[in-house]
């Protein structure tokens, strides 16, 4: 089988076990059999397409490719706790983030700040989150400067590890580290 994938999903595409796939950089899977794709990329092949902005969205994803493919997944080593810790933390926590209010400029974000736990809102939010990408646009960066250091930015693609699992970790703890700190 000719499985083409694009760079961004090529590490779930290695965890769930699949040995043989062609990596194509310009989202050309003319000839492939089968396309591993991220869930809002087009294509006129068959294609699995995958969510890779929370941890539960990669891990889900590996599942899906394995079983679809039926390969063996990879051991994910260490990445079993990080995910354990954002997924289930303890009780207290997650009563503590709910009462932290949220407003979000983009749909993977609000994906990981409702995986987190924190309320999503679009008016009077404790913190505004947007993503890299967005800070020049005139009307988003006069809120952005109203909020002051309540705005978080959180890296897009361009700006952040392709491997998901890494970049899924460097903006949960963006977002741990300045949200739970609740002005």
């Amino acid at each position: 089988m000719n499985i083409y994938t694009s760079p961004m999903c090529q590490e779930v595409v290695r965890l769930a076990g699949v040995s043989s796939y062609t990596v194509k950089k310009d989202n050309n899977f003319d000839g492939a059999d089968l396309a591993i794709v991220l869930s809002e990329t087009a294509t006129e092949v068959p294609a699995i397409k995958v969510k890779l902005n929370t941890f539960k969205q990669i891990f889900d994803s590996v599942d899906i490719i394995s079983n679809h493919l039926g390969t063996e997944k990879l051991d994910m080593g260490g990445w079993e706790s990080v995910y354990s810790s954002h997924m289930r933390p303890a009780k207290g926590k997650i009563d503590e983030r709910k009462k932290i209010k949220v407003k979000v400029y983009s749909n993977f974000i609000r994906e990981i700040v409702e995986d987190m736990g924190f309320s999503v809102v679009t008016e009077e939010p404790d913190f505004l989150v947007f993503p890299d990408y967005l800070e020049d646009n005139k009307d988003v960066g006069k809120e952005i400067e109203f909020m002051g250091n309540r705005a978080v930015k959180i890296p897009s693609h361009k700006d952040a590890p392709l491997n998901p699992l890494e970049r899924a970790k460097l903006r949960y703890h963006i977002l741990e580290s300045r949200l739970c700190t609740k002005p």
